[in-house]
């Protein structure tokens, strides 16, 4: 085994401090003729030091939709691990939440839910009307929850992002890039350890129902254990993701898809190639065993 190899396999489970620097881009660097065919207006692949293994358009101003609830999760958990809130708060509910456009899930005026219920509603089902109650609890009104994740994205080093509501529904003022939100996935799940089982959740219960996501980039090709999915008709589909492989991790980011299933399968082209460019993955696919033969079908003759 090579030293490069093996210093590979030695990396960190957690994105280093590396990923707050600004790694030159190099996907116009033509060294190996591979690079993915991809639909998404922007995307982005970081490796466990914060390297860039594939990046198209990763600056191009662009709206984040739902991805913004990644800083509304941050916040949260800050305030969870300083003690300032615990997950089983009762959250009163508001007008403003209960009225913010869709999706929601559902929440009633002045019903008390647990912030732990809220934060998995903005985690697995990307509810708008959950991401305004949090907002609101954690900052005693939106516009000052607002404010303090523009102060957080500053603290960040995201220059590129600014905020204007806590659940990405459209806005002017609301804009961020691919790189920006690779930093804060990173930092979130560096940051807050939590919110990567948060993010990796597939189902959780409200008021008797089972809210469920069906994504296939959690088990093709398999090693993504927190995501996040954003859409409106500005933004396209994006999608945040945080995968692990041979205890390394990637990052990566896809922005402006035209559907929903394109962004998951840039998705998947986009991890298949961060796993081959880092030698955990052979570059050949597996060969598909032949299609099965199809029986002669006989005509039975009968006699007149």
């Amino acid at each position: 085994m090579s030293a490069v190899s093996a210093r590979r396999l030695l990396r960190p489970l957690v994105v280093t401090t590396t990923l707050l620097v600004l790694i030159p881009v190099v996907a116009d660097a033509q060294h190996n003729g591979r690079f993915p065919a991809l639909n998404a207006e922007a995307v982005l692949l970081l490796d466990a030091e914060g390297h860039t293994l594939f990046a198209k358009n990763d600056q191009l101003e662009h709206a984040p939709a739902s991805l913004v609830k990644l800083m509304t999760l941050y916040l949260a958990f800050e305030d969870l691990e300083a003690a300032r809130v615990t997950l089983e708060d009762p959250v009163v509910i508001s007008h403003a939440a209960v009225t913010t456009p869709r999706y929601r899930m559902g929440l009633r005026e002045r019903e008390e839910v647990p912030l732990r219920i809220l934060l998995e509603g903005v985690a697995i089902a990307s509810a708008n009307d959950a991401a305004t109650a949090v907002g609101e609890y954690l900052g005693g009104d939106e516009a000052t929850f607002v404010a303090r994740m523009n102060v957080k994205a500053r603290d960040l080093g995201m220059t590129a992002t600014r905020y204007a509501n806590p659940h990405g529904l459209p806005d002017p003022m609301q804009r961020t890039n691919a790189r920006d939100v690779a930093l804060l996935m990173g930092r979130l799940l560096q940051d807050h350890p939590g919110a990567r089982t948060m993010l990796g959740g597939q189902t959780f219960i409200y008021r008797g129902r089972v809210y469920a996501r069906h994504i296939s980039l959690f088990s093709d090709p398999g090693g993504v254990q927190a995501l996040k999915t954003g859409f409106t008709r500005e933004a396209g589909y994006n999608l945040a993701v945080s995968a692990w492989r041979a205890g390394q991790q990637f990052v990566m980011i896809v922005l402006g898809a035209r559907t929903r299933a394109e962004s998951f399968l840039d998705g998947k082209k986009l991890l298949r190639y961060g796993f081959v460019e880092t030698g955990l993955e052979s570059q050949e696919e597996p060969r598909r065993p032949p299609p099965p033969k199809r029986p002669v079908r006989t005509r039975r003759l009968t006699r007149s």
